[in-house]
């Protein structure tokens, strides 16, 4: 049930209230004038303030403005007397949930606050959806190598600039990315992500550009490509160095002229996406080879961003490994457990291939695999790589 204060000059209304949804089973706290209201509101924790308009001294639409200031995911509803559409607009505008004319309609009122806490339990669950997203994409460690990185990103996150970022599998080029998206004055809008290697080269096209119906014999609808998903936001070209040519090609236009082409049409699309390309690959190599156009290349490239391995930054290790001690522990609801730097020792020792994706699996392993609270040194030689 709700915590709920209410703001109001007549004690018969406050009453009132008071009895009607304290038999509903919520906790009602009381205030007589806004200045007693904003005064009890910044001492305490409440999910619906009620505040009437017309009070002497501090009326409620400055309560509002002052509610708004201190906590602005507080649900707020006005009741008044005295109310017009223009007052009630206003009240909405400032941010306001409702608005309810006296003589109150109790079961309007309910009906508001009921409302009101299932709109108090979105924004709750919305905000630890976005906690539990932005501890999933960060990036861990104060090595050298990462205190440069970091600087880099915060250099040239908030321009334009198309950026290549270049390392090897499992390294976490991923998180730079989102974080590039996050620091730019993009961040509101969409960040759309395309594995270059994993769409077949016959539906890479349709993938980033989209398609008209009928284009080929699966079209059986349009499709909007992921350029156009990302207009005024980021898209994230990973695996860019697996992209057949015959892409590589339109997304070279794209780029040059910010227009893009559904596959069976010929009505050119503008669009305004910032880009962000990755590879494992050698691209030089590639180039050599044919595989890639070096016009694109040039493109894409206009900073290049190394994100480095786990073996050059093994100072991060310990960090790295309480952190995903913890993610293991919430995701498999098992207990908690530490380890000791004997076994920090050990996994300093090895040769990670696999990067930072190999070692969380490591740790969910010796997570599972180890007994006692304790993660040793003889654990990691037993388990940190999978038995024969």
């Amino acid at each position: 049930m709700a915590k709920i204060l209410v703001i109001d000059d007549q004690r018969a209304i406050r009453t009132s209230l008071k009895d009607i949804l304290e038999l509903e089973g919520h906790e009602l706290t009381l205030s007589e004038n806004g200045i007693e209201g904003i005064e009890t509101f910044s001492n305490g924790k409440f999910d619906i303030v009620i505040t009437d308009i017309k009070m002497p001294e501090m009326d409620g639409m400055e309560v509002l403005d002052k509610v708004m200031e201190l906590k602005p995911d507080t649900t707020v509803i006005m009741i008044s007397g005295h109310g017009d559409i223009d007052t009630a607009v206003e009240a909405i505008k400032k941010g306001a949930y409702d608005f309810i004319e006296k003589p109150l309609d109790l079961n309007r009122l309910l009906i508001t606050v009921k409302n009101a806490m299932d709109r108090t339990d979105l924004v709750v669950e919305t905000k630890n959806l976005k906690k539990k997203v932005n501890r999933t994409y960060e990036m861990i460690g104060d090595s050298e190598p990462m205190r440069k990185m970091r600087e880099m990103i915060d250099k040239v996150a908030p321009t334009d600039a198309r950026v290549l970022i270049l390392g090897n599998n499992g390294t976490g080029k991923e998180l730079v990315a989102r974080a590039m998206h996050e620091g730019s004055k993009r961040a509101q809008g969409p960040f759309v992500e395309v594995n270059c290697a994993a769409i077949p080269s016959e539906l890479i096209e349709s993938e980033l550009f989209g398609h008209e119906k009928g284009a080929f014999t699966s079209a059986i609808k349009q499709r909007i490509g992921k350029f156009e998903q990302a207009n005024g936001g980021t898209i994230f070209l990973d695996e860019v160095g697996d992209m057949s040519l015959p892409a590589q090609a339109k997304v070279l236009r794209a780029l040059q002229e910010s227009t893009i082409t559904r596959v069976g049409s010929d009505k050119d699309i503008k669009v305004d996406v910032r880009v962000l390309a990755a590879t494992n690959k050698n691209l030089a190599d590639e180039i050599k080879a044919g595989n890639f156009r070096e016009d694109l290349y040039h493109r894409l490239s206009v900073i290049i961003i190394n994100v480095p391995s786990l073996n050059e930054r093994k100072d991060d290790i310990p960090a790295l490994a309480n952190y995903f001690l913890e993610i293991v522990r919430q995701e498999l609801n098992i207990p908690s457990k530490t380890i000791s730097p004997q076994a920090v020792e050990e996994l300093q020792k090895i040769n990670w291939t696999g990067n930072i994706r190999e070692f969380r699996n490591v740790i969910e392993r010796l997570a599972i695999l180890t007994n006692g609270v304790e993660i040793e040194a003889t654990d990691v030689l037993a388990y940190a790589k999978p038995i024969a």
